[in-house]
């Protein structure tokens, strides 16, 4: 398993009591599957995923990347952690505007310690990946909303994570793109064989995963999507 979230429960202060967002939540995401994360608002899926990035420390419980226990990690080993495990994928893609396509990526890559030219051929390979290799040099207003969510996940993927966490990926598409996108992020998950957890608010793009973990009221049940 690449990622595994043992007994984990997250409560956050309410007044005087504490409200519990997940409750002795577990999930196994195995390389090279995706698990999609559904559930009304408020329900805890986004506490699941940040949890998962070890971007929120639980109450209890365990997380494990790649093998890795992260209780007891300093903040500094938490981010190296994120930097060379972890891919995240967020809601909106939040592109630097002054940046091309292939300059989004290549940011990233330095961060992760590739040299420039290393980067660069990263940068491009990733790009021919999600179908943007004619448009390495546009900047983000240059691409339609489809493209800057491609290069989005590009991105996600620039220091080859064995994690890669969804969030949102198609609120902002309509639904022939937002299909086009978690059809490529399912091919990019078998491809690159990482451990993606993908949530969802459109429940007509479950069939795609692996399997379906439903979360209410911070309790987690997993299931095999209907086909």
């Amino acid at each position: 398993m690449s990622l595994n979230l043992t007994d984990i429960t997250l409560t956050y202060p309410d007044g005087d009591t504490r409200l519990t967002a997940l409750d002795h939540v577990t999930l196994d995401v195995p390389r090279g599957t995706l698990t999609a994360v559904a559930g009304p608002s408020g329900s805890g899926k986004s506490s699941l995923l940040a949890v998962a990035a070890t971007l929120i420390t639980p109450d209890t419980g365990t997380v494990t990347i790649d093998g890795r226990t992260t209780t007891g990690l300093t903040r500094g080993e938490l981010t190296a952690l994120r930097r060379h495990k972890i891919g995240i994928v967020f809601q909106q893609p939040n592109l630097l505007p002054s940046l091309t396509a292939a300059e989004q990526l290549q940011v990233m890559a330095r961060i992760g310690g590739r040299k420039p030219r290393t980067a660069r051929t990263r940068a491009m390979e990733l790009l021919d990946a999600v179908g943007l290799a004619d448009h390495a040099a546009r900047r983000p207003h240059q691409l339609s909303g489809g493209q800057r969510q491609r290069v989005n996940i590009a991105r996600a993927l620039m220091n080859d994570p064995t994690v890669l966490l969804v969030d949102e990926p198609t609120s902002a598409l309509d639904h022939e793109r937002g299909a086009a996108v978690i059809d490529l992020i399912t091919r990019l998950t078998h491809q690159r064989a990482t451990a993606t957890v993908l949530v969802t608010h459109d429940r007509t793009h479950l069939t795609a995963a692996d399997q379906l973990a439903e979360v209410h009221d911070g309790h987690l049940h997993l299931s095999a999507p209907a086909l």
